[in-house]
């Protein structure tokens, strides 16, 4: 648990703290439209720099692997060097990745820029509520996260149309680097502001970092992640299955190390403590399953978008809009209407669901081939969409339900950090799902399109397996909550969920 801030809420009249806010949130959006952005501009982006397929996977998933590993180091480093600090730090290097990212010459470049990017925003991102937290008063909370809440859905959403609109325009013959370097200026202005509006402010007592902690956790997901990126190219040697077996004694290990700090009374980088909340413990295996699945799925549906089926960068942006649209409203309604009277039902409803949708897009996938059209996909888009809004933030919720209050920033930190390790091993996974079986029909000489049409249909199996373990682990989630518990939840839930969507 991080101790609370030395720094009192500012005062009421001050109106810079809407200036300060307005710089935050513009980090928080940053970092949403980043981590989406890109999906769209891949076809480009392996055109133009000759990127194999493991690297396509890397300069998605580099970006989300490296915001997880740093996710919960990046709190601990608010705490310990001051929020304004380490956000100013990070903003600039954030800006700088991304101006790395957009003037790359080829796939290394590219893959190293973004790895860069994924830190850099692990450590921009936690300061965002901390220093939210420590500018604004308690009775203005409802109206702060609110907007918070609604910037965020405005990322999630906005990413992929503006990727694909700065793509199509063909910026100065620039191609898909516009899509990083739009955020130079916009860097820029959050430094010149930050500098001057931002509030410095540290925890109250020392804590330390805890970096044996920090180099444990990213060995063992890149033990894990690396193989199974890179193991299809190499064509599955020894080391890439003794590199993933090796994954498990060092995440052993790991808990070990947490559990000795934790004798010697030392900050831990995981509080382990909550793992005996089962409800918790429930939550993260369900968020650990439900990330990879919908990493599994985010990449491979924009790959079957755009070569599968060989529509434009904004006509499958725009079409992906149903599912992001459709999912927004869906929060709202389950978040303020269904959980207080449904509790863990309604996350079961929206994993059914989210099947149901699924097979539909198997099933159009399946018929229609390569000609299927936009008005063939919006039914099933809908239904998917609106399954997901019924999972996303009433399972941060649920999580959380048990979760003592002094406790609820360090689970909230840890399942978003899980939900994003589970992102990249779900972007490690498309090489075994997906790329393998473009492989195989390309040896057999069949057509591009059809054979990312036949892959995503295989892919789609995978995801809906994923969908049915994250259903039968709900069942250990908490059942009915009482209405006012939910209500009094609903909103922060919605909003820390909105974070970890990449």
């Amino acid at each position: 648990m991080n101790p609370v801030q030395e720094a009192p809420p500012a005062s009421a009249d001050d109106r810079r703290r809407w200036i300060a806010l307005a710089v935050v949130l513009t980090a928080s959006l940053l970092d949403l439209v980043d981590a989406t952005i890109v999906n769209v501009a891949i076809p480009t982006i392996q055109r133009d720099i000759d990127a194999s397929y493991s690297a396509i996977q890397w300069i998605t998933g580099g970006y989300t692997l490296a915001f997880a590993v740093g996710l919960i180091t990046g709190g601990r480093l608010g705490d310990i060097w001051g929020r304004k600090r380490v956000f100013q730090l990070s903003m600039l290097g954030f800006t700088a990745a991304s101006a790395l990212s957009g003037l790359a010459a080829g796939p290394e470049m590219l893959i190293g820029a973004r790895i860069l990017q994924g830190l850099m925003a692990a450590m921009m991102v936690p300061q965002v509520l901390s220093i939210i937290q420590v500018t604004f008063k308690p009775e203005e909370s409802g109206r702060v996260y609110g907007l918070f809440g609604a910037i965020s859905g405005i990322g999630a959403v906005s990413g992929p149309v503006i990727g694909a609109l700065l793509v199509e325009w063909d910026l100065l013959g620039l191609g898909w680097r516009p899509i990083f370097l739009i955020n130079l200026p916009i860097g820029i202005a959050g430094l010149i502001l930050g500098q001057r509006y931002l509030t410095e402010s540290k925890a109250p007592h020392a804590v330390r970092l805890d970096l044996v902690g920090v180099a444990l956790a990213s060995l063992g997901l890149l033990l894990l992640v690396f193989p199974l990126t890179q193991g299809r190219e190499a064509g599955w040697p020894a080391w890439s299955f003794v590199a993933m077996a090796l994954s498990v004694p060092t995440f052993v290990v790991f808990v070990l190390h947490q559990r000795a700090r934790i004798r010697a009374e030392r900050t831990p980088l995981v509080e382990l403590s909550l793992f005996r909340i089962k409800s918790f413990a429930a939550g993260i295996a369900v968020q650990l399953t439900f990330g990879t699945t919908f990493g599994l799925f985010s990449l491979t549906g924009a790959l079957y978008m755009q070569i599968g089926l060989g529509w434009s960068a904004i006509h499958a942006a725009l079409t992906s809009l149903l599912f992001g649209a459709t999912m927004a409203l869906s929060t709202n309604v389950a978040m303020r209407v269904l959980m207080p009277k449904f509790g863990r039902a309604v996350l079961q409803a929206g994993a059914l669901l989210m099947i149901v949708g699924l097979y539909g897009y198997y099933w159009v996938a399946d018929h229609q081939g390569t000609s299927t059209t936009t008005w063939e996909l919006a039914p099933v888009l809908v239904v998917a969409g609106w399954a997901l809004g019924m999972i996303m933030a009433p399972l941060m919720s649920a999580v959380l339900s048990d979760v003592p209050f002094q406790n609820a920033g360090s689970a909230s930190g840890l399942t978003n950090t899980v939900n994003q390790m589970g992102m990249a091993i779900g972007l490690g996974l498309a090489s075994v799902a997906y790329f393998a079986v473009v492989d195989d029909a390309s040896k057999a000489d069949q057509a591009s399109g059809a054979a990312f049409v036949d892959a995503f249909i295989n892919t789609l199996w995978w995801v809906m397996a994923g969908m049915a373990l994250a259903f039968l682990l709900m069942c250990a989630l908490p059942s009915l909550r009482p209405a006012a518990k939910a209500d009094e939840e609903a909103e922060p839930a919605s909003d820390d969920v909105s974070q970890p969507a990449h």
